[in-house]
């Protein structure tokens, strides 16, 4: 049997740890941000230099950024801390949204779902906002990479409506300034940019009242009170300033690489459909991929890529384990067909052509295999 060394396609699940982050990590005071003695207020100035590097890099004010666990926390945080009556979303945002949103439906608040098009871009034509209204987009899909207009529904909200703007799959892959998205909530999670696991940020707009999840402490404003994990957050703005200062180049070689992939998977394994916006677009974040192996069983081809060491997914890390169709693919408009055999790949800048190259030689093999039982 061939050995073969593993290909990692599956960036938008998570991200290898920056040296500098680690780097930045080891070095972080050990007492306790709350602390009034001097190793405290030495891990406070460590915690409070990463919510500035943060707060600088993202657009955003110093006490408007909130560290938490990731953005499922986040997402959490905003969506029932701004508790609203009226929301409206659309079937593509991740579970950490859409779940929330169903827990306030089963609390008598009213969900509108908006339509989205082929291309996986959410249609606004049906949002009809009022005062102190909710609406949830996120800014880039974690399946499609498709990038939504969150600016341009922010201008057009209505006094007192507000938009929440899940960030995951964009920070750190393209530009994010939050004042001039219009946001009132933003959240983003640290292992999608080369940050460590168990830690993200939520940014709340200044004057914006944010009911708790948790209580027990001052910490943060007591939006998250509770211990801040203060080598975790350095790490985040250490990983952040590494990937913000690398967007141009990366961006470009990313679409390089994205489009290598896309060609000789065309050239190798005939008819594959492209989810979502075309190749080149200006709407999509170029690490990702989305394509569709009709008459391939998504299972049994998920099996045959790992046994070949292609790491890819299904859909979103936190639902593809199911293997069910993606809600994403499926609020879309995609046929059952294309639907049932979608696989996410997913890519980094420390990525070349020719491990692209591997990789399509790769899959071309195992759908060959698959097609033919």
């Amino acid at each position: 049997m061939r050995l073969m060394s593993a290909i990692y396609l599956d960036h938008n699940a998570t991200t290898p740890l920056l040296p500098e982050a680690w780097e930045a990590m080891r070095d972080v005071p050990p007492g306790n941000p709350s602390s009034a003695h001097t190793v405290g207020r030495k891990a406070r100035q460590a915690l409070e230099d990463a919510r500035e590097k943060v707060a600088a890099l993202l657009g955003a004010f110093p006490d408007e950024v909130t560290f938490t666990s990731g953005a499922t926390e986040a997402n959490n945080i905003a969506v029932f801390g701004l508790h609203p009556t009226l929301a409206f979303a659309s079937h593509i945002e991740h579970p950490c949204v859409i779940e929330p949103l169903r827990q306030l439906e089963s609390r008598g608040a009213v969900v509108e779902w908006l339509p989205v098009d082929a291309r996986g871009v959410i249609e606004s034509r049906s949002l009809a906002p009022q005062a102190d209204s909710l609406v949830c987009i996120m800014l880039a899909n974690h399946e499609t990479g498709a990038i939504q207009p969150v600016r341009d529904i922010a201008m057009s909200l209505p006094p007192g409506a507000m938009i929440h703007c899940d960030a995951a799959q964009a920070v750190g892959k393209i530009a994010v300034n939050f004042h001039e998205l219009g946001a009132t909530t933003l959240t983003a999670s640290a292992h999608k940019f080369g940050g460590p696991k168990g830690v993200g940020v939520l940014l709340v707009k200044r004057g914006t009242q944010l009911k708790p999840l948790t209580y027990g402490g001052h910490q943060q404003h007591g939006r998250r009170p509770g211990t801040e994990p203060v080598a975790l957050a350095v790490g985040l703005a250490a990983a952040l300033e590494v990937a913000v200062g690398h967007l141009d180049e990366n961006h470009a070689k990313l679409e390089t690489l994205r489009a290598r992939l896309w060609s000789e998977l065309q050239q190798m394994c005939s008819p594959v459909v492209l989810n979502g916006p075309e190749i080149g677009a200006a709407d999509v974040i170029p690490t990702t991929l989305n394509v569709s192996f009709p008459g391939c069983r998504a299972d049994l081809l998920l099996m045959a890529l790992d046994l070949a060491g292609i790491a890819c997914s299904t859909g979103s890390a936190c639902s593809s384990g199911s293997l069910l169709p993606s809600p994403v693919l499926r609020a879309m408009g995609v046929p059952d067909d294309v639907l049932r055999s979608a696989f996410r790949f997913s890519l980094s800048a420390t990525q070349d052509e020719a491990e692209m190259s591997e990789a399509a030689t790769r899959i071309a093999e195992c759908v060959g295999t698959i097609r033919a039982t």
